[in-house]
C-alpha cells in the first residue's frame, strides 16, 4: 500500500466531503468532546462488571447465587451482541452524514441505557419487568458503545495536525484508561465506605447515576465541536458499506489481528481482579486496587504512545512492545504464581497494561491512517466491534476455562503469547504511515 505524500492540507477535497479546518481552540474543543462521550461510554461497561454480582443479586434472585450471577454476566455479555450492529449502523452514519452527528447519537444512547440500569426497581419490586428492563437497556448500551469507537478515532486523527495524529489519537485508548480508573476508584471508595447491605439496597447504583452527570456536559460540547467530514448528500449506509468491503476488504482482514491481539492483552488486564481472587486467593481490596493501576496505566502509557508513534513511527511502536509482551508472558505470570502478593500482582498488571496499550495506540493510527475518509469511520467501527465480540467477550471465558482444563494457572500467559505472535506477523506487513498524508 502506497500513500501519497503531500500535505493533506494542500489536496483539495470535493464539495460534498469539505468541511472547515479547525483551529487550535476548536482542535482542543474536539478532543475534549471525544474523550468525554468515549470515557463515559467506557465506564458504563467497566462499572457493570464491577458490581456484575450485587445487580445479579438485584435483578436476577434465582435462588442460587451462582446462577444470579450467571445472569448477571450473561446480562453483560448481551451488550457485546449488539456492539457489531451499532458499528454497522452508527459508523456508516458517521462517513455519511458527518462525525459530529454519529457521536452525539452514541453518547445519548449510552446515556439512556445508563439511566435505565440506574434507576430500574429491583425484581423484588417490579418482578419479570426488571430483568427485561435491564437487557433492553444493555442491548442499547452494547449499539451505542459499538457506534462510538469509529467515529471519536476518525474525528480525533482528522481534528489533529499532520505531525500530532498519533498524540490526538492516543486520547482515544487513555479515555478507556480513565474510565476503567474512575470506576476503580468509585468502587474502591464504596466497598471501604458502605455496608454489604447498604451497597445492595442501593450503592451500586451511585457510579451509574454519577455516570450520568457528564451527559449534560458532554452532549454540549460535542454539539458545539467542528465538523471534519460533512454530509455526503444522496448516500447510504448500504452504499458505504459495499464501498468498504469491495474496495478495501484485505486491509481489513489486517487489522484484525491487530485489533485481536490488543483486545485480549487489555481483556486479560481486566481479568487480573477475577484472577487474584480465584487462582491466587488475594484479598479482594487488593484485587480491586490492581485494577486502579491497569487504568493509571493504561491512561499515562496510551499518550506515551501516541508521541512516540508521532516522533519514531507507528510501525516501531507497534511491534517492539508487542514482542517484549509476548516474550515476558510466560515468565511474568510464573513469577506472580510461584509468589503471589501485592508487589508481583501490581507490577503485573502495570506491566501488561503499559506494554499492551503502547502497541495497541499506535496500532489504533495505522488502522485509521490506512483508510480514506469516506469510509474511515465504519472500517474501524466494523473490525474492532466484530473482534472485540469474538475475542473480547470471550478473552475471560477462554483463560477460565483453559486454567480448569489444564489445571495451569499460566494459561492467561499462554494466550497472550499466541495472539501476540499473530498480531506482530500482521504489524510487519503492513507499511508505515507517519508522515504520509491522509487518504482523502
Amino acid at each position: 500500500m502506497t500513500l501519497a505524500t503531500i500535505d493533506p492540507a494542500s489536496r483539495p477535497r470535493s464539495p460534498a466531503r469539505q468541511a472547515r479546518l479547525p483551529d487550535d481552540a476548536a482542535r482542543r474543543r474536539g478532543v475534549m468532546a471525544a474523550i468525554i462521550g468515549n470515557t463515559l461510554e467506557f465506564y458504563d461497561f467497566t462499572t457493570y462488571a464491577f458490581f456484575a454480582v450485587t445487580i445479579g443479586r438485584t435483578f436476577f434472585p434465582v435462588g442460587d447465587t451462582w446462577l444470579s450471577l450467571l445472569a448477571s454476566v450473561a446480562t453483560f455479555g448481551v451488550g457485546f451482541v449488539t456492539r457489531p450492529v451499532g458499528a454497522v449502523v452508527i459508523g456508516a452514519y458517521a462517513d455519511r452524514s458527518g462525525r459530529k452527528p454519529a457521536m452525539m447519537l452514541s453518547v445519548g444512547l449510552m446515556a439512556l441505557g445508563m439511566l435505565m440500569l440506574a434507576l430500574t426497581p429491583g425484581y423484588a419490586t417490579i418482578g419479570m419487568a426488571a430483568p427485561v428492563l435491564i437487557v433492553i437497556g444493555r442491548l442499547i448500551q452494547g449499539f451505542a458503545l459499538g457506534g462510538e469507537v469509529g467515529p471519536s478515532t476518525a474525528y480525533l486523527i482528522e481534528n489533529a495536525p499532520a505531525d500530532r495524529r498519533g498524540l490526538y489519537a492516543s486520547w482515544q485508548v487513555a479515555s478507556q484508561g480513565l474510565a476503567t480508573l474512575g470506576a476503580g476508584a468509585i468502587g474502591l471508595v464504596l466497598s471501604l465506605g458502605l455496608t454489604p447491605e447498604q451497597m445492595q439496597d442501593w450503592g451500586w447504583r451511585i457510579p451509574f447515576l454519577l455516570g450520568l452527570l457528564i451527559v449534560p456536559a458532554g452532549l454540549y460540547i460535542r454539539r458545539a465541536m467542528p465538523e471534519t467530514a460533512a454530509a455526503v448528500a444522496g448516500s447510504t449506509n448500504q452504499a458505504v458499506l459495499r464501498r468498504l468491503v469491495r474496495a478495501h476488504g484485505g486491509r481489513l482482514a489486517l487489522m484484525v489481528p491487530l485489533v485481536l491481539c490488543g483486545t485480549v492483552s487489555a481483556n486479560v488486564g481486566n481479568y487480573m481482579t477475577t484472577y487474584a481472587i480465584a487462582t491466587l486467593k488475594l484479598p479482594g481490596s487488593l484485587a480491586i486496587t490492581a485494577t486502579v493501576v491497569v487504568g493509571i496505566s493504561v491512561a499515562t502509557s496510551a499518550l506515551l504512545g501516541g508521541w512516540l508513534a508521532d516522533r519514531v513511527g507507528r510501525r516501531p511502536v507497534m511491534i517492539v512492545p508487542r514482542l517484549l509482551l509476548t516474550l515476558a508472558a510466560y515468565p511474568a505470570f510464573l513469577l506472580l504464581t510461584r509468589a503471589p502478593g501485592a508487589a508481583t500482582l501490581l507490577g503485573l498488571s502495570a506491566l501488561l497494561a503499559v506494554l499492551g496499550t503502547l502497541s495497541s495506540t499506535a496500532s489504533l493510527v495505522a488502522m485509521v491512517e490506512m483508510l480514506p475518509r469516506s469510509v474511515r469511520s465504519a472500517g474501524l467501527s466494523v473490525v474492532w466491534a466484530f473482534t472485540v465480540l469474538v475475542f473480547g467477550g470471550t478473552t475471560q471465558f477462554v483463560v477460565t476455562w483453559l486454567i480448569g482444563v489444564t489445571g495451569d494457572p499460566l494459561a492467561p500467559g499462554y494466550y497472550l503469547m499466541a495472539t501476540g505472535l499473530l498480531g506482530i506477523a500482521a504489524m510487519l506487513a503492513m507499511s508505515e504511515t507517519k508522515g504520509a498524508a491522509l487518504v482523502e
